[in-house]
This record gives structure tokens, sequence and C-alpha cells, in this order.
């Protein structure tokens, strides 16, 4: 059996990404996880349809199948790009904002679970490590902060 020494670093990463997928269900946060990180994507302002699929690597056909979800929901709002009528832009509504809030807080808890092994600056330094690897991600790039 190998130690977890042995593994390289994106065999770890999925393992952590399944343990935080099967620890923030939807009962726990209150929607799925991908609806969470849609809105944690438009919480610092809205994003374009298609720059929001692509920030968040998902098929525009999946990535619309979630934003009528969302917007079903109330937790999303997509209107017409006045500049560009083809295009839609989607933003957090008011209920989204705070189904974010008490997502956020159900995270929190599913966080200190997974991560618990490590200190408070470790888990500050993995956060900041993450932001860098991503960083050299287009689509990262291309999303405002």
């Amino acid at each position: 059996m190998s130690t977890s020494s042995e593994l390289g670093s994106m065999v770890l990463l999925t393992r952590l990404s399944r343990l935080v997928y099967r620890s923030a269900t939807e009962d726990i946060l209150g929607m799925k996880m991908k609806a969470y990180a849609t809105l944690s994507t438009l919480r610092n302002g809205p994003l374009p349809q298609q720059q929001l699929c692509i920030s968040m690597h998902l098929d525009p056909n999946n990535c619309v199948l979630l934003l009528n979800e969302m917007e079903a929901a109330g937790h999303v709002r997509r209107t017409r790009d006045p500049a560009d009528r083809r295009r839609h832009i989607v933003e957090v509504t008011e209920e989204g904002r705070k189904a974010l809030a008490r997502s956020d807080t159900a995270l929190n808890t599913v966080e200190d679970q997974v991560l618990g092994p490590l200190s408070p600056e470790e888990r500050e330094t993995l956060r900041q490590l993450l932001d860098r690897a991503l960083a050299g991600d287009p689509a990262e790039q291309s999303v405002p902060v």
C-alpha cells in the first residue's frame, strides 16, 4: 500500500477534492457544490454567462442547465447585456447572497473536518499555494476578483 508521501500532488489533490465533495453534501450546504462554486465565483460581481462557463470549466450546455436550476431557485438572475443583446450577464440575487452566506458557514465546518490536521497557518499557506497554482489558469486570469 502506498503512503501519502509516495503519491503525486495531483493524486492527493484529487483525493482531497473527493473528500470535500463527499462531505459538502446538498443537505449540509443547502445547495449542490457546483451551485455554491458558481455563487462564489459571482460574489464579486456579475459576469457574462460565457465567461462564467469558462472560468468554472463547464461545458456551455451544462452551465446553462446549472444556471436554469439556480435561476429557478432564485439565486441568480440573467439579463441581456445592453452592449450586446446576444450575451447574458449573470448576477447573484439577494436571495442568492443569503443562501451563499449560509453555505459559507456550512462549508467552514466541512473545512474544519477535512483540514482539521492542519494548523491555521498551514491552512493559509495551502490556500495561498492553491491561489498561485490557479493563477496560471487562463480562465482564472479573466475573472475579476
